[in-house]
C-alpha cells in the first residue's frame, strides 16, 4: 500500500526532528540537551516533539525498535529449509560484510558512543533493549515452531541468538571506538562470527527448520 501525504510528512517531520536532536547530543551531550532546545531548533513545540518521541531517550535512540525486532524479523524471513539459526547467522554476516552503519560500522561511531558514556539513562535503556531482544527472540521461535510454554528450546535457541548478535555487535562496537578502519573490523567480525558459529551445536544450528 502506498505512503499517503499526511503519513509522509509524519514521517519525515519526526527523521527532521530525530537529526537534529542527534546532532545537539553530538555537540553538546546528551544531559546538556533539553527536549525543549530540540523543539526551539526544530521550529516545533515541545508537545509536538512528545507527541513523535515519548522520553528523550527515544531522540537519540530513534532507531531502537528496529534493533528490538532485528532478530525475530531474520528469522520469521528464513528460506524454506532453513533453521533460525542459520537465519540470523546468514543475515549477521551479510549486514556485516557489506560494512552496514546498522551494526555499528561507520567512521563517527565512536562519537555516537561518547554520548552514551556520558548518559547513564541511555546505557540503562540499552541494557533494557538486550532483555527485549531475547524476550522478543524465544517469543518469536515459540510462534514459528509451536513449542509448548514448558519447552526449553526456544529458551535455549533464543538467548544464544541474542548472544551472539550481541557479543558480535559488542565486538564491533569496542574497535569502533578505537577508530579502527571500518573494513578491517568487519573482515575481523566475520572471523569472529564463524569461530562462534563451529562452536554451537548441532541441535542449535537445525531448530526451527522452515519446512513450507
Amino acid at each position: 500500500m502506498a505512503e499517503g501525504l499526511r503519513e509522509r510528512k509524519k514521517r519525515e517531520t519526526r527523521q527532521r526532528i530525530s537529526d537534529i536532536a542527534t546532532g545537539l547530543f553530538l555537540e553538546q551531550g546528551f544531559t546538556a540537551v533539553t527536549v525543549a532546545d530540540v523543539a526551539e531548533a526544530a521550529d516545533v513545540s515541545v508537545n509536538t516533539v512528545y507527541n513523535y518521541f515519548p522520553a528523550k531517550e527515544d531522540l537519540f535512540l530513534d532507531r531502537i525498535d528496529a534493533v528490538k525486532q532485528r532478530l525475530s524479523g531474520f528469522i520469521r524471513g528464513r528460506a524454506k529449509g532453513e533453521s533460525a539459526a542459520r537465519a540470523v547467522l546468514r543475515e549477521l554476516h551479510d549486514g556485516i560484510e557489506a560494512v552496514s552503519p546498522a551494526y555499528g560500522l561507520n567512521d563517527d561511531f565512536h562519537r555516537f558512543m561518547a554520548v552514551i558514556d556520558g548518559a547513564p539513562t541511555l546505557k540503562a535503556r540499552l541494557w533494557f533493549l538486550q532483555q527485549e531482544v531475547v524476550e522478543n527472540t524465544v517469543a518469536t521461535l515459540r510462534e514459528e515452531t509451536g513449542a509448548a510454554p514448558d519447552d526449553p528450546l526456544p529458551l535455549l535457541v533464543g538467548g544464544q541468538l541474542a548472544w551472539i548478535e550481541g557479543a558480535v555487535v559488542g565486538y564491533i562496537n569496542r574497535e569502533m571506538v578505537a577508530r579502527r578502519d571500518g573494513a578491517a573490523v568487519s573482515r575481523d567480525a566475520l572471523v569472529l562470527l564463524d569461530e562462534i558459529e563451529d562452536l554451537l551445536s548441532e541441535k542449535v544450528l537445525n531448530y526451527a527448520v522452515r519446512t513450507g
